[in-house]
């Protein structure tokens, strides 16, 4: 489970998003920090003895920085108002292959993984490789474990295309998959849920779910 005082500080934060505050509320946000670092390497360890591409991993490798990229956005926030932690093979550094992700923002929390935003060569092999092997693929996507967590992958707009990509006709089964820009598929959790002592075991029930198609991104980025 997490603290309440976890969440309470990312609350705050979010009222607050400023330099002098986060300096003066900096013992809080490193509070904060330690918590949820515990709990993600309690999820990789539990994880880790089921998938073996994670288990040497350390938690602070895999967590992303509060600060914001601030330079090309309108928005001049200097902090984000959730931790993120990302793991594959490399922690968050393995851009080129699929992993697991826990995003924790009071209100938002979700958790899930695959690839996001693959660069032009790595998603024409998603696609060929979904195309080439669809049945493999929708048993996957439509086995009961997967579908009872995430339903299907997503299918935001912003992870799609309009249009099936040159190439693939339109009556292609696959069709609806081979316009995704993004595979990902993921699943919320309530604050509640955040501080239960159950958290681990229903993160590490999701990631086991998410596995097979985990599996299968990298197989085709191989």
């Amino acid at each position: 489970m997490l603290q309440s005082s976890t969440l309470l500080f990312l609350k705050k934060l979010k009222k607050n998003n400023n330099k002098p505050w986060f300096d003066a509320n900096r013992k809080a946000y490193e509070t904060a920090k330690a918590d949820f670092t515990a709990y993600i390497q309690a999820v990789i360890d539990s994880f880790g003895k089921k998938e073996p591409s994670i288990n040497t991993l350390h938690a602070k490798d895999c967590l992303f920085r509060i600060n914001r990229d601030v330079r090309f956005s309108k928005d001049k926030s200097p902090y984000k108002t959730n931790f993120g932690a990302y793991m594959n093979k490399m922690g968050k550094k393995a851009v080129h292959s699929a992993g697991y992700y826990f995003h924790l923002e009071p209100g938002g929390t979700f958790t899930g993984g695959g690839i996001w935003m693959p660069d032009a060569s790595d998603l024409q092999k998603m696609r060929q490789e979904i195309d080439y092997n669809f049945g493999d693929f929708k048993k996957i996507t439509g086995s009961k474990k997967f579908k009872s967590v995430y339903g299907d992958l997503s299918m935001s707009e912003e992870y799609k295309l309009v249009r099936i990509p040159k190439g693939y006709e339109a009556d292609n089964p696959a069709a609806e998959y081979l316009k995704l820009k993004s595979f990902v598929a993921m699943t919320t959790f309530t604050d509640a849920d955040l501080q239960s002592k159950d958290l681990v075991k229903k993160t590490v029930a999701a990631f086991e779910a998410l596995q097979p198609l985990v599996a299968f991104i990298n197989q085709a980025l191989q």
